[in-house]
């Protein structure tokens, strides 16, 4: 049975920690970790934003910055990391591929001390989770996958969903810090279960932003107040997640709200090759994913995912 921690924790005891990658996910994430009193290291690919990351929050306790992953978690009970893809989650851990087939010597993995936890909040494959899950074993590390669900307003609001793939140890341990910026936070299985349950989220949100794009592109078509028609349909059973806080947004052309088309096809490219691997049929993941591609086209990559529409409403 999954394991769960409702956000009803008591307030942990405080932690040394790192975090690394303070993009527009990590950066909120981090920061509450410092608001709940844990003491946190950051690295960052740019330095300024882990100086300015040190300057917000420099009146909690031991918010400092590193100049490399290896350095942030030297001393570290805990790395928590949130970067782009598989090969900047093996530069942060095991360090930079140096074209060689050698990596340099700075990465976490090289800094942390036997039995500290590394958990990885990206959105990856779940290939590269057991790669690094078997490798931290063999140093003594243990190694949770833990994307996480909620976009930009949820780290911020701390309210993300966390989706777990590792031991159980490791993850009891995790847990309590991470609801410092979760409402929960739970364990799916072995590693790769985490990442595998994200592309479940994934494919769920693909299709229906498909789905709710068509139907505002028709409403409008048929000259109706898709404002009024979408506040009644949102008391029956067409309501979701995303008719509640993305539907008048789509109807009224406002594409700004945080998680990119960019990375939507990132994740559905990572769907599209795990589907590869264990034979399921995605007909309609494949070609939302098309008509993502689409939006690129238009020069929607910074659009959020709602923009789907546009490919509907452009004259």
């Amino acid at each position: 049975m999954p394991s769960t921690h409702p956000k009803t924790y008591s307030p942990t005891p405080p932690r040394k920690l790192a975090f690394i990658g303070l993009g527009v996910m990590g950066y909120p994430m981090a920061g509450h970790l410092a608001l709940a009193g844990h003491r946190v290291s950051v690295y960052n690919r740019n330095p300024a934003k882990s100086s300015a990351w040190c300057q917000e929050f420099a009146a909690t306790a031991g918010a400092s910055s590193a100049p490399t992953p290896k350095l942030a978690a030297q001393g570290a009970d805990m790395v928590l990391c949130c970067v782009g893809n598989d090969e900047d989650l093996r530069s942060v851990t095991l360090g930079v591929d140096l074209g060689d087939g050698n990596r340099s010597t700075d990465g976490a993995f090289a800094g942390m001390h036997k039995g500290a936890i590394f958990v990885d909040h990206t959105t990856a494959s779940a290939s590269v989770a057991r790669e690094l899950h078997a490798h931290a074993k063999t140093l003594g590390l243990q190694f949770v996958d833990a994307p996480v669900s909620g976009g930009q307003a949820g780290a911020q609001n701390g309210l993300l969903t966390v989706m777990c793939g590792g031991d159980q140890q490791a993850f009891d341990a995790a847990a309590p810090v991470a609801m410092a910026f979760a409402r929960a936070v739970t364990l799916l299985g072995d590693s790769g279960a985490g990442q595998l349950a994200k592309m479940v989220n994934q494919i769920c949100i693909a299709g229906l932003v498909q789905g709710l794009s068509e139907a505002i592109a028709f409403g409008q078509s048929a000259g109706l107040d898709m404002p009024q028609v979408l506040d009644v349909i949102g008391k029956g059973a067409a309501q979701s997640w995303q008719l509640d806080n993305r539907g008048k947004t789509m109807a009224a052309g406002k594409f700004d709200f945080g998680f990119a088309v960019d990375w939507m096809r990132k994740d559905l490219g990572l769907v599209l090759d795990e589907a590869r691997r264990n034979g399921a049929r995605l007909p309609v993941t494949a070609l939302v994913d098309q008509f993502y591609a689409d939006v690129q086209q238009m020069g929607g990559g910074r659009w959020d995912t709602s923009s789907l529409i546009k490919r509907l409403t452009r004259s």
